[in-house]
């Protein structure tokens, strides 16, 4: 007997369903990407339980023939593709003829739909892949799609979805992408019948991202207009660098108009920004790139997030380009790097002017430079013979060399050809310095002995040298006081004298909505405003107040979307975490030995001295048994 047989089609369809519905944020995607590929100008959405219940998309799109209406359950039924040309070419968003009969495979679905010049509409029902009815009804032009009872035959993929919380913030950031991408349609939103996002046509993505995200946001973005013939042209705005994020969750791509998730344009962006931000904060960022056709590939993703380009790399560097350039003329960095000149002897008044000579002054062949101690800048400044040509072009050498450096031993000239001497390469302590342990903490008092970089304590015991990170040293001290206090219920809280407003984006909002307890028990005290506008009338006594709406949008944003359903204890960690990271103090901050004395008794209390509330270790041990064999004593 055969062992290969050729699967029935509601099988094949709800397999194809695992590829693409994988929860109820796809589905409302892929309806979405049919509405707008039919001209629609206003699409409404609406949701229960997370999309569990009932997802419902309503268009004036142009809408179907019954005949059409039918077929569009059928699997790979498009009217988007005819040829393998029309594959290597797409300008639709939708094109596979997969969706429809992949979610009709795991819900039941009733499609109602109607043509303008058509005197009735047509409704068609399906029930897991089943075709159950068809039949002429009433409404406008456009079409009307209802998933109720998302996977209610596949108990086990039902059983995989997450919280009604998580699938919302999902749902709601589905629907932000699509408003974004197309500002001159109007969104709607509601949740539980409870309006989430209403968004009227807008001229332009400036407005779009103003009824989205409120005024706060649009003050700091930077306009991106670039591109290169036959690449990418690059639109759309990327925010300052003091608008900021934790998580790249602000950071909105669409290729063609189409949203994706992609790492070239991701990279792109990050090579933009580099040595602007520091490592692990990102920009807001809302970018459209309008390639060619035939420069990408869509069909490399079931769910089409994906795409390929034909020259990558290009384009990675053309949307660096294209940030930079944006930055630049913000006056945030250098419009183009420093480009190399050629010293010419500077003409400065002194003694001497250049007026005194009649002829030019040569060019003076550039010497070696050295760093020399202060006494050999003095003589250098005092030269003892010489004709005055010669003195004057050896000052000019020297304040041009000296004048780009700030330290107290400035570079100069050498006055001898002898090479100065080059440290040679030194054995590096990367294997011998190890993460200490809790057991292993002298009991005899940590002294602090200076810093490294204004970053690092370095401090000594009894048993060697020991490194400690100022910045997790400091977040675990606030960890543990932010949940004492908690348990405790003693809040330290400090009034703002002017409360801080914050305009939150449809996501953030979810996120409050869950977590407005939380944040109040940890120093938050919050007034609901009009819309989406919320007051901050208090914050934690350990923040910066100047910092106070910043850090509350960093906290909503921090907190993972798949954990915004979970423990509530959990859940306070989290925010505790992401409060004393925000509050702790940073690398390059110079500290007094005061400061650093009570960091370390404050530290060697906590619950865990050695690590800091993600993990991270805190202190670095070089032992005096590792100093000693390194440098070969033992």
């Amino acid at each position: 007997m055969s062992k290969i047989r050729v699967l029935p089609d509601n099988l094949a369809n709800q397999i194809a369903a695992g590829e693409v519905v994988e929860r109820p944020a796809s589905v409302v995607k892929e309806m979405l990407e049919n509405s707008l590929d039919a001209g629609a100008a206003r699409i409404q959405i609406d949701v229960e339980l997370g999309g569990r219940r009932l997802i419902q998309i309503t268009d004036d799109g142009e809408g179907m023939t019954r005949d059409d209406a039918i077929l569009a359950f059928e699997r790979h039924a498009t009217s988007k593709i005819r040829t393998l040309d029309d594959l290597a070419a797409i300008g639709t968003l939708g094109f596979r003829g997969e969706a429809l009969a992949s979610i009709a495979s795991v819900a039941k679905v009733e499609l109602l739909t109607k043509l303008e010049d058509e005197l009735v509409a047509t409704r068609v029902v399906i029930e897991g892949g089943r075709l159950v009815d068809v039949k002429d009804a009433a409404r406008d032009k456009g079409t009307t799609i209802s998933v109720r009872d998302l996977f209610f035959n596949t108990p086990a993929r039902r059983k995989f979805m997450r919280s009604e919380a998580t699938e919302n913030y999902h749902l709601t950031s589905i629907v932000t992408h699509y408003a974004l991408a197309r500002p001159d349609i109007a969104f709607t939103l509601t949740n539980n019948g409870r309006e989430v996002i209403r968004v009227a046509p807008a001229r332009d993505l400036r407005e779009r991202a103003f009824q989205l995200f409120g005024g706060n946001l649009l003050d700091s973005l930077l306009p991106v207009s670039a591109g290169r013939e036959y690449v990418a042209n690059i639109t759309g705005f990327v925010s300052a660098p003091r608008e900021r994020r934790t998580t790249k969750d602000s950071q909105y791509f669409f290729v063609n108009n189409r949203f994706v998730r992609d790492k070239t344009i991701a990279a792109g962006l990050a090579e933009g920004y580099r040595s602007v931000l520091p490592h692990g904060v990102y920009p807001v960022a809302f970018l459209f790139l309008d390639i060619p056709l035939e420069e990408i590939d869509v069909n490399v993703h079931p769910a089409k997030t994906e795409v390929r380009f034909r020259r990558g790399e290009a384009v990675k560097d053309v949307i660096a380009e294209a940030v930079r350039d944006a930055l630049a003329s913000a006056g945030l960095v250098a419009s183009e790097p420093e480009p190399t000149i050629e010293r010419e002897p500077i003409a400065f008044e002194a003694a001497a002017t250049v007026e005194a000579f009649h002829q030019p002054i040569a060019k003076v062949e550039q010497p070696a430079i050295e760093f020399v101690p202060e006494q050999r800048i003095a003589e250098v400044e005092q030269p003892e013979s010489g004709s005055v040509a010669e003195d004057m072009a050896s000052d000019i050498d020297f304040f041009t060399e000296a004048a780009s450096f700030s330290e107290p031993e400035r570079p100069v000239v050498a006055e001898t050809s002898a090479p100065y001497p080059v440290m040679p390469p030194v054995n590096s302590a990367e294997k011998v310095a190890k993460p200490i342990e809790i057991e292993n903490l002298s009991s005899v008092k940590i002294r602090p002995v200076g810093q490294l970089h204004d970053s690092f304590i370095i401090a000594v015991d009894d048993e060697g040298l020991l490194l400690i990170d100022q910045h997790v040293a400091h977040e675990r001290i606030l960890f543990d006081k932010f949940r004492q206090s908690e348990i405790d219920r003693k809040i330290e809280r400090q009034n703002l004298l002017i409360p801080e407003t914050i305009d939150l984006s449809p996501a953030q909002s979810q996120a409050f909505e869950l977590i407005e307890g939380d944040l109040d028990a940890l120093g938050f005290e919050t007034m609901k405003l009009s819309g989406r506008t919320i007051a901050i009338k208090t914050v934690p006594t350990d923040l910066p107040a100047a910092e106070a709406r910043n850090l509350f949008a960093e906290i909503l944003d921090t907190i993972d979307a798949e954990k915004k359903g979970g423990a509530k204890t959990t859940l306070r960690d989290d925010i505790a975490a992401s409060l004393a990271c925000k509050a702790a103090v940073k690398i390059n901050m110079k500290l007094t030995p005061e400061k650093m004395n009570w960091m370390i008794d404050r530290l060697l209390v906590t619950t865990s001295p050695t690590t800091c509330p993600h993990g991270r270790p805190v202190i670095l041990r070089l032992s005096m048994k590792d100093i000693e064999r390194g440098f070969h004593r033992s």
